[in-house]
């Protein structure tokens, strides 16, 4: 008992001391794609569409019914009683009846017409996914820009903190008047602010994006910082090829066109007649007996021959003649929209990749100068204003690089979604 004890005091603290949970890009859409409402939403979607689609291959098959019915009527002296359109007083009905419309089997536009309305929700299902990822890589990276802020914050602060080394020994010297000193240890003062924001900011972010990859609410998790791997921008003509033929947007308006136009069909089928067979098997008698007298089998044809609706049928055709046109509309629209965002998308891309360079070498700069600007300050050719500033405009050089760095990865990764790769 002791012994197991022991083993499981040393599990509790095995998982106290468990590293936080790592994720990456990729595991983080996966993880909000089990996790999303919005995804969860469309699948349900999918399934009553599925759901139509069964429901209409099931017209066109013969249906069976049972029929158990008990008449009374109120007796006069006569065989019908009072009610002349009755069999008699006591009237007895159990019967099977087999009912088919015989018709129905060459009417397949309802079928075709849930097929593709099935198509479109399914479609719907990737756009919904597309725009979660939307989601999960602009809170991930937001995450990632927030902990490089901070890291930027911490060695902003340490410079700060040095500075009023040198201003304090430099008073100390006679070298510098206590105003230095003041100026140096307000600065000091800011640096502190910021690492205490920019730790906020990490907070806020990982509660941004723990809601949408976590099942529970939590922020104990940690992020694989990718924005400083090198990632080649794909080629224009790859990508549009790519984003066209994986579109769920397009894809959806396509099915949607070919459903309204299914429907145009079964609009038209009101001008047609319709032929119907029924089978009955059973009694309907005025004793409940079974005997080779009482049970017997029946059937009835009926042609139904439509002469005479108002317009109906001919306004039920335009209606859907016009819901066929809106679709047609729409997918002309998601067409240019898919072709806006993607040349948008590649735009970003293209402006991020550039400006990397130049950022960084803003960075170098920034710190070259603070560099001599300290050696100047401390051979008395320099204010301390000089210093701050130097120490201001290096911090927001490495806040500059990292927006740029997290800027381009955010671009492709916008990119690839478009392209269907992520």
């Amino acid at each position: 008992m002791k012994t197991l004890w022991v083993l499981l005091c040393l599990a509790g603290a095995a998982l106290a001391q468990a590293p936080p949970l790592s994720i990456t890009l990729p595991d983080a859409i996966a993880r909000a794609r089990q996790h999303a409402g919005q995804l969860q939403a469309a699948n349900f979607a999918v399934q009553q569409a599925r759901e139509d689609t069964l429901q209409s291959r099931t017209l066109r098959l013969p249906t069976l019914n049972a029929l158990n019915q008990g008449l009374y009527t109120q007796g006069n002296g006569t065989d019908t009683g009072v009610f002349i359109s009755n069999n008699g007083v006591h009237q007895y009905t159990d019967q099977v009846q087999v009912h088919e419309d015989v018709l129905a089997i060459f009417r397949r536009n309802e079928v075709r017409r849930a097929l593709a309305t099935e198509a479109a929700a399914r479609a719907r299902v990737d756009v919904a996914a597309r725009g979660l990822n939307a989601t999960v890589i602009q809170d991930f990276y937001n995450v990632i820009v927030a902990q490089r802020h901070f890291g930027n914050a911490q060695l902003s602060l340490r410079e700060a903190e040095q500075f009023v080394d040198v201003t304090e020994k430099q008073e100390k010297g006679g070298e510098a008047a206590h105003s230095d000193v003041i100026k140096a240890r307000l600065l000091l003062q800011q640096r502190q602010r910021d690492l205490q924001d920019a730790q906020v900011a990490i907070e806020k972010a990982k509660i941004a994006l723990g809601v949408l990859i976590l099942p529970t609410f939590s922020t104990e998790f940690s992020l694989v910082d990718d924005a400083g791997e090198a990632s080649l921008l794909p080629p224009v003509a790859e990508a549009r090829a790519k984003a066209v033929a994986t579109s769920p947007e397009v894809l959806a308006a396509k099915s949607s066109v070919n459903a309204a136009g299914f429907d145009v069909g079964v609009a038209r089928y009101g001008y047609l007649p319709t032929l119907s067979v029924d089978l009955n098997y059973g009694i309907d008698s005025n004793r409940f007996v079974f005997n080779g007298q009482s049970v017997g089998a029946s059937v009835q044809v009926s042609l139904n021959v439509p002469v005479w609706t108002w317009g109906v049928t001919a306004s039920k055709i335009r209606q859907a003649e016009f819901r066929r046109a809106q679709a047609q509309l729409d997918l002309t629209l998601a067409g240019r929209a898919l072709e806006a965002n993607l040349a948008a998308a590649i735009a970003e891309s293209k402006a991020a990749q550039a400006q990397l360079d130049s950022l960084k070498s803003t960075v170098e700069l920034a710190v070259e100068s603070l560099r001599l600007t300290l050696l100047r300050y401390q051979a008395g050719e320099a204010v301390t204003l000089e210093v701050v500033d130097a120490q201001t405009t290096l911090a927001q050089a490495r806040n500059g690089y990292s927006d740029g760095q997290v800027r381009y990865k955010t671009a492709i990764a916008n990119l690839q979604t478009l392209m269907g790769t992520l």
